[in-house]
Order: structure tokens, then sequence, then C-alpha cells
């Protein structure tokens, strides 16, 4: 048997659909077909009954049987009972003997033919034998004028032949009609499977070019349709993702050419000038060195950003906890203090519990307060307030032009005037990531009487964490 599993699991799908078809119509046709006999053979047998028990032998054949009694009979040739076929017709006495009718084959006689005999049993209808073996079907009944016990008798060969022959036809149809449902099943499943086959060749297509630009066609609303149309849902997202990749690699190989560039010129210069023996001023190597540590620091945070944005896009998040908004915005304008001590900082933080991953959104705010810091002037303010679910951090340096705006959350986009300042052009962009992840919305736009105003929306979370008092 497991033999036969392994096998059927080995077969290809459209052998294995066409086989389910098969089998399934055999078993409606035998079971039609048996249903079809079974009902025949009843019928017939009702109308073989109904013809026993509506046959009249008459008082004289009865008389003349009694008188002429023997024991055995002689085989039908042709002289039969009065107005019927063939039957036979015995008088079953009391004390068990029988008379056979003249032309009529002997029917054993069996211990309910005796009952009825002595006025012990109601007439009985039952499947008797002749004493050649022959199968009958048998009543024995009292007769209403002579008081006799008859036992009359019709062989079961005129419904068994006509029987024979109906199953003989029954198995031709139904031999015909499995191996049409074997034809049928095999078209069903070659047509039934085309979509499938499409499909699988455009997967094979793509596996082996790489292709992802291939599309299905996908008509109607059915599996096959919905399959095609999330395969073509799959492929466009794989094309997406893979342009936005190539287009970070392009972008990122940009952004870092221009400070390794000018780290290479100033290393080469600390170096030509050791080879040379030709001392650098003190106030140019002094510019130089910082100058490479700037270069340094600024390479650290590009790459920083780009493991940020590259475990973001890849879906690659640590563990997503409620946590206070509130006590996360504290913690970031600590670190906003130590890199802008001549800004100062206005806070008005209201309680407010989100569900986020607390390092990346942490990370997401210090980044919109560094703006702030990188654009405040010197002796500004920042003002920072958390109400409602709304996080708004204001700063009063020169503002974003409104058509700068639609470009501010793009990978290494920066504006003009912002170029010549440290930064990668990737904070913002981390910053829409992270909030949106958290299932909020982040904005920019230009400040009432100057400046930029960034506010970030977060969904709270249905219950404090548990340290939350």
């Amino acid at each position: 048997m497991k033999g036969l599993v392994r096998r059927y699991r080995s077969m290809p799908l459209r052998s294995r659909l066409a086989l389910l078809v098969t089998c399934a119509v055999a078993l409606a046709v035998a079971a039609v077909a048996v249903s079809c006999w079974l009902l025949t053979r009843a019928q017939l047998r009702d109308q073989m009954d109904d013809s026993l028990r509506s046959l009249n032998v008459g008082r004289g054949y009865l008389l003349e049987t009694t008188a002429d009694c023997r024991d055995t009979g002689t085989s039908p040739n042709g002289e039969t009972a009065p107005g019927t076929t063939t039957v036979f017709v015995q008088v079953i006495q009391p004390d068990g003997t029988r008379c056979v009718g003249r032309g009529s084959t002997p029917v054993v006689v069996t211990e309910t033919d005796l009952e009825v005999a002595q006025h012990a049993r109601t007439p009985t209808l039952r499947d008797g034998r002749t004493e050649s073996g022959a199968s009958v079907r048998v009543l024995t009944q009292l007769d209403p004028d002579t008081g006799l016990a008859v036992s009359l008798s019709r062989p079961l060969s005129e419904i068994d032949t006509p029987l024979n022959k109906l199953a003989l036809l029954l198995a031709a149809v139904a031999g015909i009609g499995v191996l049409g449902a074997g034809a049928a099943g095999l078209w069903v499943a070659r047509t039934g499977l085309r979509p499938v086959d499409e499909l699988t060749a455009a997967v094979e297509h793509v596996a082996r070019t790489e292709d992802l630009n291939l599309r299905i066609p996908a008509e109607g609303d059915d599996e096959i349709a919905r399959l095609s149309r999330s395969f073509n849902s799959m492929t466009a997202s794989l094309a997406s993702s893979r342009d936005l990749q190539q287009q970070l690699i392009a972008d990122a190989g940009h952004e870092l050419r221009t400070p390794l560039t000018s780290l290479r010129t100033n290393i080469e210069l600390l170096a030509r000038s050791e080879d040379t023996g030709r001392a650098i001023p003190p106030d140019d190597r002094k510019a130089l060195l910082a100058s490479v540590t700037a270069q340094m620091t600024e390479l650290a945070a590009l790459i920083g950003d780009l493991q940020e944005l590259s475990r973001t896009d890849s879906g690659q998040s640590g563990k997503v906890q409620v946590v206070a908004l509130h006590e996360i915005v504290d913690a970031a304008l600590e670190r906003a203090r130590l890199r802008g001590p001549e800004l100062t900082f206005e806070a008005d933080l209201a309680p407010w519990f989100v569900r986020a991953e607390p390092p990346a959104l942490e990370r997401a705010i210090v980044n919109i307060l560094d703006n702030a810091v990188k654009f405040g002037p010197p002796g500004s303010a920042v003002e920072v307030a958390l109400k409602g679910g709304a996080l708004t951090v204001r700063d009063h340096g020169p503002g974003i032009p409104t058509d700068e705006l639609p470009h501010v959350f793009d990978r290494f986009w920066r504006s003009p005037s912002a170029r010549s300042l440290p930064g990668s052009g990737l904070g913002l962009s981390i910053v829409a990531r992270t909030v949106h992840q958290s299932g909020g919305e982040v904005e920019l736009r230009p400040a009432e009487g100057g400046g930029t105003e960034a506010t970030v929306r977060l969904p709270g979370a249905p219950t404090p964490p548990p340290t939350a008092v």
C-alpha cells in the first residue's frame, strides 16, 4: 500500500488529475450499473411473485392431480398447467407426501411447505430447488375451493437469463464509460493545467534569465488568475526592489567617492611631506589632520546610515514593543543638547505610548533633532512638543523652499544650501522608513515666522508598558 502511495505521489500532476477523474467516473458508472441491475432484478422478482399469486390452477386440475398422485413428474415438454407458461404444480399432503401435477417437475418440499399443509402457517414465498437442482421461485398456499396445500413454482432462469444479458450489457457500457472518462480526464487535465504550465515556464524563465519584467496574462477571477496576478505582483516588487538596490549602490558609491577622494588627497599630502622631508607648517598640518578626522567621521556616519537602510529594506528589525515615546524623546534631547550647546531646547512632552522598535525610533528622533541643530542659528531655540501622539520639532533656521519639500525624504538628497554641511542625505530617509514601519506618518513644512517644523504622528498603544505607572 505504501508503495502505491509513493508511486502515486511521484506521478506528474496531470497524470494524477487524469487518474482521479477516471477513478471517480468509474466508481459512478459502477454504482449506477449495479443499482440498475439490482432494481431490475427486484422488479422482475416482484412480477414473478405477482404472477404466482394471481395464478388459478383450477379445481379439476387439482383433483385430477390428487387422484393420480405420484411423487415424480416428467420434464416439461410443452404441456403445462392450464393458463400458464412454465409453472410446476404439486399438491402437498399434511403427512409430507406430494402429488406432482401433470407435466410438472417435482420441487423439494421444505418444512415451511408442511406447516402450510398442516394449516400452521400462512402462504409463503421462497426460493427453492427442483429435484434436479434447478432454482425456482415457490409459492405454497391453501386452495380456497379444495382446501389442499398447493405449491406453485416457476424457474428462476426466466429472470436470471435476461439479468445475465443485462449484466453483460452494463459491463460493456461501464467499460466504454471508463475509457471515455480516461480520455476526458486527460483532456481536462491538459486544459485545466495549461495556465499552470505557462506559470511554470515563466518561473523557470525568471530563474534562468533573472528577467523580472516578465508578466503572465491574468483573465478572470479563478484561482489560476489569482495566482498569475500574485506572480506578476511578486516579480514587479522584486524588480522594484532590485532597481532600488542598484540605485542605492550607485548613490552610495557616489557619496562615498567624495570623502574618500578628499581623504586620500590629505593622506597623500601628509605622506609626501614625510617622504620628501619637507615639513608642513604646523597650522596647515593641524588643519589637514582635522579634515582627515572629519572625513573619517563622515564616512563612519554614512556607513552606519547605509547599514540602517539595508536593515530596514530587508525587513530585519528588532523586537517591537510598547514604549514610552516621551521618554525616548527626552533621551534624544539629551544627546541633541551635547551636539548643539549654543542652542536652547524648549520641551513640552505629554505622556504617549506607542508600539515600535526602541533603538530605531530613538535614532529617527535623533536625526530630526540633528537637522534642527544643524540649521538652527547660534543662540536660537529648538521647540519640541509632544501632544496627543503628535511630536513637533521646530527650529528657527533658514527653512526649506517649497519646491524642495517633496524631495526631503529621498535617499542621498541634500538641499543645495546644505551640501557644504556635514551629512549623508540619509537621515530623513531613515526617519520616514522608521515612522512608516511603526504605522505613523512624518512631514516637514515651513514654520510660521521662519524656520522648519517637523511633525511625527504615531498611533497610540492600547496599553502602556508594564514598567509604566
